[in-house]
């Protein structure tokens, strides 16, 4: 069975019993994959891939920020997926209801974070809606999930009643078909991950 990406990622690591992972680390993990895979994979997806088990990771982008601190962390771990639309609203409204939970509670630190991880959401999904190498249909869904984020981060209170219209109009369901398995759900007035890790995908 072909290796995967995480794989190849976390075997190197043991094999060159690497503690603690920077730029000169990530730069050699990228060549590593490049040579045996034959493609490109982004340095935030490897630092991803070693913060998710848990190696210590001196590297930031725009795509990866510094860890969020706890109780937060524990709070909003893998409550961001993009996979799909559905996974998308998914994610969206476990995000907005935490988010006014900390609203409610003044919480401007648990506020910024929630606020953060769907910025992160929106230039991954973006990446990946620009990447050639993604199918279209694959792309088209990206971009508007990546849209989706944007209005949130633009107008929470007002997202999810755009969004049921959004769903419910000619161009959407041209695009993505039938909204049968996007149910159309009121909005609650007290309310990513490399996506992929097949082998060479990315």
């Amino acid at each position: 069975m072909p290796e995967t990406k995480k794989q190849i990622i976390l075997e190197y690591c043991r094999a060159k019993a690497l503690d603690r992972i920077g730029l000169e680390e990530i730069r050699a993990l990228e060549n590593e994959l490049r040579a045996r895979l034959g493609s490109r994979t982004s340095p935030s997806y490897i630092a991803g891939v070693l913060r998710a088990a848990g190696k210590n990771v001196e590297y930031y982008d725009r795509f990866t920020g510094p860890p969020i601190e706890e109780p937060y962390a524990s709070r909003l771990r893998d409550l961001l997926e993009f996979h799909d639309l559905a996974s998308a609203e998914a994610s969206l409204r476990k995000l907005d209801e935490l988010y006014r939970e900390y609203r409610d509670a003044s919480d401007r630190v648990g506020m910024r974070w929630v606020r953060t991880l769907l910025q992160k959401g929106k230039l991954r999904a973006s990446s990946l809606a620009a990447n050639p190498r993604v199918s279209p249909q694959k792309r088209a869904e990206k971009a508007e999930i990546a849209t989706w984020f944007r209005i949130w981060l633009e107008t929470p209170d007002l997202f999810f009643d755009w969004l049921d219209l959004r769903k419910a109009s000619e161009e959407f369901r041209r695009l993505f078909g039938s909204c049968d398995s996007l149910p159309v759900k009121p909005a609650q007035p007290n309310l990513e991950r490399e996506p992929d890790d097949s082998p060479g995908r990315r």
